[in-house]
C-alpha cells in the first residue's frame, strides 16, 4: 500500500499569480526604443534662428538710426517689406524671381544628370578618372567670370547661355561627392558580392550606388546655392535677354534704390533657402531610414 502510494504521480501545483512590479513594469518600458521625432519638428531647431533674426533686425534699426541722415544705406526692415506689396516693383520683383529660377533649376538638373553620369563612368573605369578628374578640378578652379564673356559670344545672351554657366558653377560638388561616396563602399561588402559572382553592373545597382546616395545628396545641396549663383551671375553679364533677378539688382544698384537692391537681394536668397530646404527633405525621404540628415 505504501508503495503504491509512492509510485503515484504527484498531483501539479496550482498556478501561482505574482503582481508584477510596478519599478521592473517602468524599466522595461524605458528600454523600449521609441520613434524619434525628426530634428525640425524639435523647438531646439526653429528657436535659435528665430532670435538671431530678431537680433539681426535690431541690428539694423540701430544702425539705420545711426546713420542718420545716410539711412538709405541701409534701410529699415519694414521699408524693404513694403517693396513687395508695391503695385510697381513688388511685380517686377517676383517676375524677375521667377525669370532666375528657371534658369537655375534647370541648369541644376543638366549639372546633376552630368555629375552623376561623369563619376559613375569614372568609378567604373580608372582609366576614365584619370583622364577626366584633372580637367574637373580645372573647370572648378577656372573664374567664372573670365569665361562669362566668351560663353555669351559662343552662345548669345538669353537663356542658353545662362543655363550654361549655372552648369559650370554646380557641376563639380555632384562630381565629387558622387564620386567619393562610390567610392567608399566597405571593403567586406564588396568582397562578399565578389565571392557571389556579382556583375559590374549588379555591384553598382546594389551596393554602390545606395551607398553613395548620402553623399550625391550632399553634393546636390551644395550645387542647389551655387545653380542660383550662377544664374545671377549671368543675368549681371546678359543683360540682353530676359531680365532675371541679378539685371534687377544691377538696375536697383545703378539708381541707388536701396530698398528695392535690399528686397531683391533678400528675395533671392530666400529662394536658395527653400530649394536647399527641398533637398534636405528629398535626401530625408530617400536615404532617411538608415542615415541622418537632421
Amino acid at each position: 500500500m505504501s508503495e503504491t502510494v509512492r509510485d503515484a504521480p504527484a498531483a501539479s501545483a496550482p498556478p501561482v499569480h505574482t503582481v508584477a512590479d510596478p519599478a521592473e513594469i517602468a524599466q522595461e518600458q524605458a528600454t523600449v526604443p521609441r520613434r524619434r521625432r525628426p530634428l525640425w519638428m524639435k523647438p531646439t531647431y526653429w528657436v535659435p534662428p528665430i532670435l538671431l533674426l530678431a537680433l539681426i533686425v535690431g541690428v539694423v534699426y540701430l544702425v539705420n538710426v545711426l546713420l542718420g541722415t545716410r539711412g538709405y544705406l541701409m534701410p529699415q526692415p519694414h521699408v524693404i517689406l513694403a517693396v513687395y506689396f508695391d503695385p510697381k516693383n513688388g511685380p517686377e520683383i517676383f517676375e524677375a524671381l521667377w525669370n532666375t529660377a528657371q534658369v537655375a533649376l534647370v541648369g541644376l538638373i543638366i549639372a546633376i544628370v552630368i555629375g552623376v553620369v561623369w563619376a559613375v563612368a569614372m568609378n567604373l573605369a580608372k582609366w576614365v578618372e584619370r583622364t577626366t578628374f584633372p580637367y574637373a578640378v580645372i573647370l572648378q578652379s577656372i573664374p567664372i567670370l573670365a569665361v562669362v564673356p566668351l560663353i555669351g559670344f559662343w552662345f548669345g545672351y538669353d537663356f542658353i547661355a545662362r543655363t550654361i554657366v549655372c552648369v559650370l558653377i554646380a557641376l563639380f560638388p555632384i562630381v565629387s561627392n558622387t564620386l567619393f561616396g562610390l567610392q567608399s563602399v566597405d571593403r567586406g561588402a564588396r568582397e562578399l558580392f565578389q565571392l557571389q559572382k556579382a556583375t559590374r553592373w549588379i555591384v553598382l545597382r546594389k551596393l554602390e550606388l545606395p551607398t553613395a546616395l548620402p553623399a550625391m545628396f550632399a553634393g546636390m545641396r551644395i550645387s542647389a546655392g551655387l545653380s542660383i549663383v550662377g544664374a545671377i551671375v549671368g543675368d549681371f553679364f546678359f543683360q540682353r535677354g530676359t531680365p532675371g533677378i541679378g539685371a534687377l539688382i544691377a538696375k536697383y544698384q545703378s539708381r541707388l534704390q536701396s530698398p528695392e537692391l535690399f528686397a531683391s537681394i533678400l528675395v533671392a536668397s530666400l529662394f536658395g533657402v527653400v530649394i536647399f530646404l527641398f533637398f534636405g527633405w528629398l535626401a530625408r525621404r530617400a536615404v532617411g531610414k538608415w542615415y541622418d540628415f537632421g
